[in-house]
């Protein structure tokens, strides 16, 4: 009989969770000796509709990536058998079995506000090892980045209130979840449900009860009461198994020790009113109010505009898939080429998905508050007025920056969120943030476009 097999990551032989096609052009590479240093740069191309900045996140997890990538023995083994790689040579596997990154990165911080065509990650290494990177990367920073801009989006719509990742049973599985966890409190959540991801990270593990608790009794006030006996300082209950507003007066008998309460379903606006009244007229003010129950910021918008008595929201679904705008559509492209001692741009000319070449920086301008103004493209080396974001990470294969803890991440985002001007944040409508091409790069552009047409279009 088979062994079932758990698919989570092979962390001996991480260089084949990619695409085939990485390796197949690796191949490609080594038997034709291109050794060429390559440069690639990582940035999205439109933003998701709704949305006017991303949240970067992902950074920690690409970095653990590219410096524990290799090839096992079986994974080699695996490859020397597929079809796409009969006519490849031994010394290539030879190659993969010795594989290390050995290039350099450059990256913007975790928790820095970016936007669309602003290149957040550049990697400079020989095109096979820049290469097989590429669609880990994408993967890593794509799914991260998406969530943690979700979150911010969210945590922005609750105007202050606690904001808590309840999504894993809902995320696209459980390893998904974790990183949900963790991008998501770096978009500003207060904690997770997760108790892995709270375990690992260091962040809050929060939770109630389920509706199999209460239903496990005999009736809704018994499962109240013996709960609060197992926990008397944290007795959150969940309170509409049933009614609502029975629920309500059954958790009001808990008294003065009772914490909060959850309600998970129907219309919130009017039962957190009722639930509010409830638990006032018992002398229960203290007692917070918590809501759940495929919630998102338009709907967290709207409770809060008309008032809704709700204390914090517990976002799962919406927020872990982004549901929305399920999907980022992040690239990593060549812009640049060494060879025989020259750096030659490199970029597309592809209908709708054009590409600036060379080594690009990003530039942010503030004001004398320390607003964001604008955000200017150039080539690296360009003398450009502003504060860079891109920040060398890796130098020759080995970590050189200084990891963050999850809660500095979290506190660069509230801070660039903070320094976003209210315009740009909009859950709807927001105006499109200002990024300019440098002269300097448009130059190298049209230079670029002129020398590869002449090579190429014939």
């Amino acid at each position: 009989m088979n062994k079932p097999k758990s698919l989570f990551l092979p962390e001996d032989s991480l260089g084949i969770v990619t695409d085939l096609y990485q390796l197949t052009m690796a191949a490609g590479y080594f038997e034709h000796r291109m050794q060429d240093i390559a440069t690639f740069e990582l940035s999205v191309r439109h933003l998701p509709k709704n949305r006017s900045y991303l949240v970067i996140a992902g950074l920690e997890q690409a970095l653990q990536y590219l410096t524990h990538i290799k090839f096992s023995a079986e994974a080699i083994k695996f490859l020397r058998e597929l079809p796409a790689f009969k006519q490849a040579s031994n010394e290539f596997f030879e190659y993969l079995k010795n594989f290390i990154f050995s290039g350099t990165v450059y990256a913007m911080p975790e928790g820095t506000i970016a936007f669309a065509g602003e290149p957040l990650i550049r990697v400079t290494a020989p095109i096979i090892e820049a290469q097989i990177v590429e669609t880990y990367l994408l993967s890593i920073i794509n799914y991260q980045t998406l969530i943690a801009t979700k979150s911010s989006r969210i945590v922005y719509a609750a105007k202050g209130r606690d904001v808590v990742d309840f999504g894993t049973r809902r995320a696209h599985g459980p390893q998904a979840g974790v990183l949900a966890a963790r991008s998501s409190f770096i978009g500003g959540c207060n904690g997770t449900s997760n108790v892995f991801a709270a375990y690992e990270l260091g962040i809050s593990a929060v939770g109630t009860i389920a509706h199999s608790w209460v239903m496990a009794f005999k009736n809704e006030q018994d499962s109240f009461n013996k709960f609060h006996e197992i926990f008397p300082d944290n007795t959150i209950l969940l309170i509409d198994t049933y009614d609502t507003l029975t629920g309500a007066r059954h958790a009001a008998k808990i008294g003065e020790k009772l914490k909060g309460v959850r309600i998970d379903s129907g219309d919130l606006l009017k039962l957190s009113k009722d639930v509010r009244k409830v638990l006032d007229a018992e002398g229960l003010q203290h007692v917070k109010i918590i809501a759940s129950g495929d919630l998102n910021e338009d709907r967290i918008d709207d409770l809060l505009k008309n008032s809704a008595p709700i204390d914090s929201f517990g976002v799962g679904t919406e927020m872990v898939t982004s549901k929305d705008a399920p999907a980022l559509g992040g690239i990593y492209k060549l812009v640049e080429q060494e060879h025989d001692g020259k750096s030659i741009p490199m970029m597309k000319f592809s209908e709708d998905k054009i590409t600036y070449p060379c080594k690009k920086q990003v530039y942010r301008n503030s004001d004398k508050y320390g607003n964001f103004m604008h955000d200017i493209i150039g080539f690296e080396g360009e003398e450009i007025e502003g504060k860079p974001l891109l920040m060398p990470v890796i130098k020759y294969g080995k970590i050189c920056y200084n990891l963050p803890t999850i809660y500095e991440i979290q506190r660069t985002a509230l801070d660039n969120l903070a320094h976003l001007p209210e315009p740009f944040k909009r859950l709807k409508n927001a105006q499109t943030y200002p990024v300019i091409k440098s002269e300097g790069l448009e130059t190298k552009r049209k230079e670029a476009e002129k020398m590869l047409k002449g090579i190429n279009v014939t």
